[in-house]
C-alpha cells in the first residue's frame, strides 16, 4: 500500500510544538505523550526490525517498529478494519438516517464546566425524543432502535456539544409482528422533533436548538 501524501504524524510533526505552547493551560503530559507516540511511530526513532522469510531466507528493507498506542490512527487501522468489518454484519437491510441533536452554543461553557450532568441530559433527552416521536402513530408508530455518540467539539476543535444518531429508518410495531418502514423521503417530522426535544429538555429553548436528519445508506 502507498503511503497517503500526509499523515496525521506529519502534521503532528510540523505543528505539534506550537500546539502544546498555546494550550499549556489545560493540555497534561498523557496527551503530549500521545502526540510525541504518533510523530515516532515507525521511524527510526523507535529502532526497526527486518523481516526474514523462514523457507527462502529472503530478508524484506528494514521495517521500523510502532508505537503500540491506542490513539495512534498507523497502529490502530488493524484493529479498526475488524471492528468495522463486526459492525457491517450487524446492520439490518434497510436504510439509515443520521439525526444531529445540538446543545445551543451559549450553554457550551457550562457544559464544560458540568460534564456529567450536561452530557447525560442531552444523551437522554435526544435519545427520549426519538423514542417517543417514533412510538406516535401520526408519524411512524414504532419501536425504533439506534445508537448515539456524543461529540463535544466541532471540526475547528471549537466546543460544539451535540449528540450524533445513527437510526435505521423504521421499527418494529407496537405489537412487534411487523417492520413499518419510515416515509421514503423523511424519516419522522423535523418540527416535531425539535419541538419535543426542547419540551424534554431543561436546557434547550424552542428558539435556540438546531436539528439535522440525512439519509447515510
Amino acid at each position: 500500500m502507498d503511503r497517503p501524501p500526509l499523515e496525521v504524524a506529519d502534521l503532528v510533526r510540523a505543528a505539534g510544538i506550537a500546539f502544546i505552547e498555546r494550550n499549556r493551560q489545560w493540555i497534561r503530559w498523557s496527551h503530549i505523550q500521545v502526540l510525541l507516540a504518533i510523530a515516532r511511530c515507525r521511524t527510526a526513532m523507535l529502532g526497526g526490525h527486518i523481516d526474514e522469510c523462514t523457507r527462502c531466507g529472503h530478508r524484506a528493507a528494514i521495517s521500523y517498529n510502532s508505537c503500540r498506542n491506542r490513539h495512534c490512527p498507523k497502529c490502530q487501522t488493524g484493529d479498526r478494519e475488524r471492528w468495522l468489518q463486526v459492525r457491517r454484519r450487524e446492520l439490518l437491510p434497510v436504510p439509515y438516517v443520521h439525526i444531529v441533536f445540538t446543545l445551543p452554543q451559549r450553554l457550551a461553557l457550562l457544559a464544560v464546566q458540568n460534564k456529567k450532568l450536561i452530557y447525560d441530559l442531552l444523551l437522554r433527552c435526544s435519545a427520549a425524543t426519538l423514542l417517543e416521536v417514533a412510538r406516535n402513530p401520526d408519524h411512524l408508530g414504532a419501536e425504533i432502535g439506534f445508537f448515539s455518540v456524543l461529540h463535544t467539539w466541532n471540526q475547528k476543535l471549537q466546543i460544539h456539544p451535540h449528540v450524533d444518531c445513527v437510526v435505521p429508518a423504521g421499527g418494529l410495531s407496537l405489537g412487534h409482528t411487523r417492520w413499518i418502514r419510515s416515509h421514503p423521503r423523511f424519516f419522522l417530522p423535523v418540527p416535531v422533533l425539535a419541538r419535543c426535544f426542547a419540551a424534554s429538555s431543561p436546557l434547550v429553548s424552542k428558539s435556540s436548538n438546531t436539528w439535522a436528519a440525512t439519509p447515510i445508506g
